[in-house]
């Protein structure tokens, strides 16, 4: 995949959203952080049911633009497994934004989403703990 041209505009936006803003990415990057969820088979059974071969084609990408990093684990040479690099572990506010923002003004299209209970703690720390535990996460899976 050729990267250069990709991009529609120099709009920073534009730009972020070409590379990650399509209907899967950024649901992939939530399931590995906030649900700590590293292989194919984890993916796949998230609530979205995201088709097998999209899923596969982004993570290649998210693997190809160094968001996550693909490896096995000393115990299971057979599996796969998808980890968030720093690059996608500083996804972590963007998250939390839509998080936030979908709250307050989707949840008048859709009354059953997940409630947001964490609405009086300060976003910094919530932020903070996110990348903190994913950190964790990972330093225990690796050990």
């Amino acid at each position: 995949m050729e990267l250069e041209n990709k991009f529609r505009s120099t709009c920073l936006i534009a730009s972020a959203l070409d590379l990650i803003g399509d209907k899967w990415s950024l649901l992939i990057i939530r399931d590995m952080l906030m649900h700590k969820k590293k292989t194919f088979k984890d993916f796949v059974s998230s609530d979205e049911h995201v088709a097998t071969n999209l899923l596969s084609s982004r993570l290649k990408l998210l693997q190809k633009l160094d968001v996550i990093s693909k490896r096995k684990l000393e115990s299971n040479k057979k599996e796969n497994i998808y980890l968030l690099t720093e690059k996608g572990i500083d996804l972590t506010p963007l998250i939390m934004e839509f998080v936030i923002w979908s709250d307050k003004h989707v949840r008048v299209y859709n009354r059953e989403m997940n409630a947001f209970h964490e609405k009086k703690i300060d976003k910094k720390i919530i932020i903070q703990n996110v990348q903190n535990g994913y950190r964790k996460f990972i330093k225990e899976l690796l050990e």
